[in-house]
C-alpha cells in the first residue's frame, strides 16, 4: 500500500484502520479472537496506521489492539488518545498533566509496547490550558514514552497555541462527504503548520455506504441512536448525498464507500482517512479506495453536486457537540 507523511515527518499507509468499532460504540463489541483477526488481515493488507483509545471499553479496546499488533510492534504506528475522567466519557473531561502521564503508563501496559507513537488529546479540555497539555506530552516525549502528539476535535486557535509548546503531529477530526466544515478554516490551518489530517468516520458513521435507510434499525447500545442526523427522518432526507455517491461510483466501476474515501485522498496529500470495520470484506472494499482515481473533473462535478444538497441533522447530540471545535 502506498504511504503518507503526517506532521513530523511521520510515514503511515494512506489508510489506516480506526479500531474503535471492534469494542465500543457500534453495538455489543466483537469476540476477541476476531478482532485480533481483522486486525492481523490488516497488516497482512498494507496497514500501518491503528487508531485506538482510553475511552473505547474503556480499556478493551486497547488491549485488543495491544494483542493484535504484538508481533509486528515495529512494522505499525499505533495511536491512542486521553482525557476523559477514568478513560468513561460519560464521566466528563480530565487533561490535566498528572493524568496524562497516568493514561500514558496505562496505555503502554495495554498495548505491550514501550512507545506510544502518537498521542492524542480526545477533546479540548476547558479547565486546562492547551499549553499545559502540551507541556505534559513534550516531557512524555522526552522521558520516551511517546514519539508524537496529537489533537481532536480541535479549532484553529487551540491549534496553533498547543503547536507552538510541542509541534503537532496530526489532528484528528470528523471529515468526509457528509461533513465538509474542516475545509473551510481547519485545512489551510493545517497546511500552514504542517501538521496532518487523520479523518474519522470517513465513511459518515456507514451512511456513505449505501448501506443504511431510513428503515434500518440498529442495536439498543449503537450511538447511532441518538445522533440527530441518524434519526429516520434526517436518514431519508441525506438520501440524496449517498445518491449523489452511488452516480460517481457506477461511472468508475466502484462502491460508494470507496468513492468517499477517494475523494477524501484527492484534498490533500497529507490526508489519512481511518475507515474502521468489523468486517474482512468491508476491509478490503475499503482498501480498493486506493486504486480508484478522481480527476479534477470528477471532484468539481462532486463539488457543484453536493452544493445543491442541504444536509439534515446535527452530527452529534447537544450535550456532545458542545466538546467539539474548541
Amino acid at each position: 500500500m502506498k504511504t503518507r507523511t503526517l506532521g513530523q515527518g511521520l510515514e503511515v499507509s494512506e489508510l489506516g484502520l480506526g479500531c474503535m468499532g471492534l469494542s465500543f460504540g457500534y453495538g455489543p463489541a466483537v469476540e476477541k479472537q476476531h478482532g485480533i483477526s481483522l486486525i492481523r488481515a490488516a497488516v497482512d493488507r498494507g496497514i500501518t496506521f491503528f487508531d485506538t483509545a482510553e475511552a473505547y471499553g474503556p480499556f478493551a479496546n486497547e488491549d485488543l489492539v495491544g494483542e493484535a499488533l504484538a508481533p509486528v510492534r515495529d512494522k505499525v504506528v499505533i495511536a491512542t488518545k486521553f482525557g476523559f475522567k477514568e478513560g468513561l466519557t460519560a464521566k466528563g473531561l480530565d487533561s490535566r498533566p498528572e493524568r496524562i502521564r497516568a493514561v500514558a503508563d496505562a496505555a503502554l501496559k495495554r498495548l505491550r509496547t514501550d512507545r506510544i507513537d502518537l498521542f492524542y488529546q480526545h477533546r479540548v479540555d476547558p479547565a486546562v490550558p492547551i499549553e499545559d497539555v502540551a507541556g505534559a506530552v513534550k516531557e512524555l516525549i522526552a522521558a520516551g514514552k511517546v514519539k508524537h502528539f496529537g489533537l481532536s476535535e480541535a479549532g484553529a486557535d487551540t491549534i496553533r497555541l498547543a503547536h507552538a509548546v510541542q509541534p503537532v503531529t496530526a489532528l484528528q477530526s470528523e471529515y468526509s462527504l457528509w461533513w465538509r466544515e474542516p475545509k473551510r478554516e481547519i485545512l489551510p490551518t493545517l497546511q500552514e503548520l504542517g501538521i496532518g489530517f487523520v479523518p474519522f468516520s470517513p465513511l459518515g458513521k456507514g451512511f456513505l455506504t449505501g448501506a443504511i435507510s431510513d428503515q434500518t434499525t440498529f442495536d439498543t447500545t449503537d450511538f447511532r441512536n441518538v445522533v440527530p442526523r441518524f434519526s429516520p427522518d434526517a436518514r431519508k432526507a441525506n438520501q440524496q448525498l449517498v445518491d449523489v455517491v452511488r452516480e460517481v461510483a457506477e461511472a468508475k466501476s466502484a462502491t460508494p464507500a470507496q468513492i468517499a474515501l477517494a475523494w477524501l485522498l484527492a484534498q490533500k496529500p497529507w490526508i489519512v482517512p481511518i475507515p474502521g470495520t468489523t468486517k474482512l470484506h468491508r476491509l478490503e472494499e475499503n482498501l480498493g479506495a486506493s486504486n480508484v482515481t478522481l480527476s479534477a473533473d470528477d471532484l468539481s462535478r462532486i463539488e457543484a453536486a453536493l452544493s445543491r444538497i442541504t444536509v439534515h441533522g446535527a452530527r452529534y447530540p447537544e450535550q456532545l457537540q458542545k466538546l467539539v471545535g474548541r
